[in-house]
């Protein structure tokens, strides 16, 4: 018998179905790759996933799995993958990954999960087609959710939705919650505040940490931003960042830092030969310009990096 944990990690919003439905069409341009890891990934299972290392802790208890929010986080990352690889092949790569971090029994189980994780995944399309729950209305949102729990049900027991979705669920309700004050009509404001201010005091401290989670990653790149403006080295950064978070989160964001400094580098360097072109041929037709500019991206650029030029030209 499989057992459970209560550990559950916030993910996407637990509404998920219209992601799924995205995720499932051919057409669709896969999410953004998760964070970049230190690791070296040599063979990468798509392209998207070059830096990265799968998502999720899987724990065991023995020789029995233990379901929890790390395992939506681990199927969650490889179903990224769908538009750049058919469902089928990742579905074996997930496979194949449990296979390399559990032993028999709990990989078998872990496998079990994961079908019921697709099937369940599947039939949310089939409600997001709902038409009468389409729609912003508190009523659709009600309906939806409703719908959301209903078919989890089908799929899982209560013990496993409250291990895999438990924090996607607490912090669901506590955004319908909020958004039941925002437009109840008959509170004055300062009824308002008082019943957010009640929900903020009922909030469960892994709640509460993630609602916090985004505020404190701005207020380090706050922190990071003045510390440069008066003169800090990176070192120095790294240390700030290493003593609020970990080391390794520290490195990650040393990391992206690099990254987003050599892009821009390059974009100035576009930008000026591009800009320096134009200049020098006020004259040439339209056609013949835009001919030489794309070749420029072409050649400086690789497919998802040019989507991202038009913001600066």
């Amino acid at each position: 018998m499989i057992k459970k944990s209560t550990s559950v990690w916030l993910g996407a919003a637990a509404t998920a179905a219209a992601v799924f439905v995205y995720l499932l069409s051919p057409a669709g341009e896969p999410p953004a790759a998760p964070v970049a890891s230190t690791e070296q990934n040599l063979f990468p299972f798509v392209r998207s996933f070059e830096g990265t290392r799968p998502d999720g802790r899987i724990e065991v208890d023995g020789e029995d799995l233990v379901v929890s929010a790390e395992l939506v986080r681990l199927f969650d990352y490889y179903l990224a993958a769908v538009g750049e690889k058919p469902l089928d092949a990742i579905r074996k790569e997930i496979e194949l990954e449990l296979d390399r971090r559990l032993k028999a029994r709990a990989a078998g189980q872990a496998k079990e999960l994961l079908a019921r994780y697709l099937d369940y995944k599947t039939a949310l399309v089939e409600v997001e087609k709902n038409s009468q729950l389409a729609g912003g209305t508190l009523q659709a949102i009600r309906g939806r959710q409703a719908a959301l729990l209903q078919t989890r049900a089908r799929f899982f027991s209560d013990k496993e939705s409250q291990a895999m979705f438990g924090l996607e669920d607490a912090y669901d309700n506590d955004a319908l919650a909020r958004l039941e004050i925002g437009l109840d009509t008959s509170l004055t404001p300062e009824q308002k505040q008082q019943k957010l201010a009640a929900l903020d005091a009922a909030l469960p401290p892994a709640l509460r940490e993630a609602r916090e989670e985004p505020f404190k990653i701005a207020r380090l790149e706050e922190s990071a931003n003045k510390m440069r403006a008066e003169g800090a080295t990176e070192d120095d950064i790294y240390r700030m960042r290493a003593a609020a978070l970990t080391p390794e989160a520290a490195a990650r964001m040393a990391e992206v830092d690099q990254e987003e400094s050599a892009w821009k580098a390059r974009i100035a360097a576009y930008l000026a030969q591009r800009n320096q072109f134009i200049a020098s041929n006020p004259r040439l037709p339209e056609t013949e310009r835009e001919a030489y500019l794309d070749q420029l991206r072409q050649a400086q650029f690789n497919e998802d990096e040019r989507k991202r030029l038009g913001a600066y030209e």
